[in-house]
């Protein structure tokens, strides 16, 4: 069975395409530039790349492009695109309907209602899951969504501290999202450590950041809330924030409500701390050439993922594996310094030497410490075709 996972954005469309029988990558392409006079669109299969230029209208239509590049007699690895048993999407919100389902109409009216707090991530989906059932009609659309993994937090961990209606009939409540990606770190870590009973934190650092606390392959907390926007400073959202605030900024600034959202959202986190970027490389740049701002905007970050771990440590008990992955994670061995700097009594400690050249998938805590700590590229789009497989087996 074939599963081809899409990865969306509001004028993007990457994908990989799994073999499920090994699970093995067959393919991996994307469309950049969707609706305008010429579309990038490249493919890569066994290690070919191909590219084109060409206009694409909308994402019904990437996709069929995407369909011609695997099916093309050439070049391709698929004889027909009967081949392909779904297409798996990495939903982010569908409110009190969550876990992996079937695209429906019903799911993307549920989607839809949670437009105003998953701004930049529901309605690039809706669309195109849209647009793709009218006319794909043949091939089956899962929705995997990222609050799905976050189906074991407890509570205590799930409510806020407001009128338990709004909970109820609202679903104000903390659903937490990359999902797929902690769920990957918590089989991933189990099975290189060999032990199914691991207190892991998982810290996804990348454009958008959250930890989750793990015990076992369960999720039991995370930093993100009722929107992707919480938590954790992101490149340009804001993490947590003081909602009283926001009366005080629309009076001094004459801006409405919307207006405020948006900076919130678009132009805050790391980018508007800084005024120079929401890219760490940027910032750190800029930090060593003297930018007091950039500074400012890297030390905010690491004290900031290093209060939520403190809340996680004490959560779990303590723990036995701090994994970082998201581009941040893996990559900017300067947070990961600063993010865990100093915490040796709490029986963590990096190995300096193996954190500033590591690489890929390792362990970069000292030999001495009780906690350890890896590197762990994540792999969002296995899990989803997982997920989209087992759906398909369990309704046959």
């Amino acid at each position: 069975m074939k599963i081809l996972v899409a990865n969306l954005g509001s004028t993007s469309f990457k994908y990989r395409l799994f073999d499920m029988s090994d699970e093995r990558q067959l393919a991996r392409g994307g469309i950049e530039r969707i609706g305008a006079a010429e579309s990038a669109c490249f493919v890569e299969i066994g290690g070919q790349r191909h590219a084109l230029t060409t206009a694409i209208p909308d994402h019904a239509a990437a996709v069929q492009i995407c369909l011609e590049q695997l099916t093309d007699p050439n070049a391709g690895c698929l004889r027909d695109a009967r081949e392909v048993a779904a297409i798996g999407f990495k939903a982010v919100h569908g409110g009190s309907i969550s876990g992996v389902q079937r695209v429906t109409p019903d799911l993307l009216e549920a989607m839809e209602a949670m437009n105003d707090v998953a701004p930049a991530h529901n309605p690039p989906y809706i669309r195109a899951m849209r647009l793709l059932a009218e006319r794909l009609g043949e091939i089956p659309l899962v929705a995997a969504f990222e609050t799905g993994f976050h189906a074991t937090v407890p509570d205590a961990q799930r409510f806020y501290p407001i009128p338990f209606e709004w909970a109820e009939r609202f679903h104000v409540k903390r659903w937490g999202f990359h999902g797929a990606s902690h769920r990957y770190i918590a089989h991933r870590i189990s099975e290189l450590l060999q032990r199914d009973d691991l207190r892991t934190i998982s810290c996804h650092l990348g454009g958008s950041n959250s930890l989750c606390g793990i015990r076992g392959r369960q999720s039991v907390c995370t930093t993100m809330g009722m929107s992707p926007q919480s938590g954790l400073p992101h490149n340009n959202r804001v993490g947590d924030f003081d909602p009283f605030a926001i009366p005080i900024i629309m009076r001094a600034t004459g801006l409405t409500l919307e207006q405020v959202l948006h900076e919130l959202a678009e132009r805050s986190g790391l980018l508007g701390l800084s005024g120079v970027s929401g890219d760490i490389r940027d910032l750190e740049s800029a930090a060593a050439a003297g930018n007091s701002r950039a500074r400012l905007a890297l030390d905010v970050f690491a004290s900031e993922i290093r209060r939520h771990l403190g809340g996680v440590l004490a959560e779990l008990g303590g723990a036995d594996v701090i994994v970082f992955t998201g581009g941040i994670g893996e990559n900017a061995d300067r947070v990961r310094a600063a993010v865990l700097g100093n915490l040796h009594e709490l029986g963590i400690s990096l190995d300096p030497a193996v954190n500033a050249t590591a690489r890929g998938e390792c362990r970069i805590s000292a030999d001495s410490s009780r906690t350890q700590v890896w590197i762990v590229p994540t792999n969002e789009e296995l899990i989803v075709a997982r997920q989209a497989h087992q759906l398909l087996r369990d309704s046959n």
